[in-house]
């Protein structure tokens, strides 16, 4: 656990620094490992839609589609602070030369109750299939609780600790797993401009039963380009480290992904 944690401060440092001339609204609510975007903590319903693709023809044949929907609101809850109700839906397929070589699907709903100086609690229900990582099902079940560690109208820095129950159902004759997990977050936002945004998003999870050797840490950076009113550009990075990954699966994972959204 102490090496994830300070692999994860390390890379957050480095982030720091970017200047900015607003503030902020953020979401904060995380997906499994803390990797659900930015999106805008609104009394108002704001929805988003976004969709990339690529294709390349000739000496290579291939596609790339990938999209995502996020949904999220504002309504009273602990006496009368902020609830934030938020949910992100992802799908992700690529095809070579017509075979279809990577696919993945995700669910994630999450609240967060704002408390007091900057505390917060949050709950969340997350689900992935992506059968070329051996994944039928995966789920987890998690709450915990949150602080804003920094925020100077500039820079926001947040962080968060938590508990999950997993469910893991496997493609192929591996058992099936479940256990319990310790999971935390840290989370950085800087709007550069009027109209680009840099986040940062790190997350690891720890399997209470086998703390050394099962673990996972992903990483998340990205930067949102405004192109026009509701309208914007995403180029994103992620990567993905599975310490005890499915038999016959590498550890190490990498997407890289570029989206045109809309707002509304």
């Amino acid at each position: 656990m102490n090496r994830t944690l300070k692999l994860s401060m390390i890379i957050l440092l480095m982030f720091i620094g970017v200047a900015s001339a607003e503030q902020i609204k953020l979401s904060n609510v995380e997906t499994q490992y803390g990797v659900n975007k930015n999106m805008k903590a609104t009394k108002e319903l704001t929805q988003s839609i976004q969709v990339g693709f690529a294709n390349t023809t000739g000496n290579t044949d291939t596609l790339n589609l990938n999209g995502r929907y996020r949904i999220s609101f504002t309504i009273p809850g602990y006496k009368d602070k902020d609830l934030l109700v938020a949910f992100d839906s992802t799908a992700f397929l690529t095809e070579n030369n017509d075979t279809r070589d990577s696919e993945e699907y995700t669910a994630n709903f999450g609240l967060e109750q704002s408390i007091t100086d900057g505390w917060l609690s949050y709950a969340s229900i997350n689900w992935l299939r992506n059968t070329f990582t051996n994944y039928d099902n995966q789920f987890a079940i998690g709450a915990g609780i949150g602080k804003e560690l920094y925020n100077d109208g500039r820079h926001v820095f947040k962080a968060k600790l938590g508990v999950a129950y997993n469910i893991e159902d496997y493609s192929n004759a591996q058992e099936n797993k479940r256990f319990g997990s310790l999971n935390h977050f840290f989370e950085y936002n800087n709007k550069l401009n009027a109209t680009n945004n840099l986040y940062v998003k790190l997350g690891a999870m720890e399997n209470f039963e086998d703390f050394s050797d099962d673990y996972r840490f992903t990483a998340v950076a990205g930067l949102i380009f405004a192109v026009a009113e509701n309208m914007s550009v995403s180029i994103e990075e992620e990567l993905r480290y599975d310490a005890l990954p499915p038999i016959g699966f590498d550890k190490t994972d990498t997407k890289s992904i570029v989206r045109i959204g809309y707002d509304f």
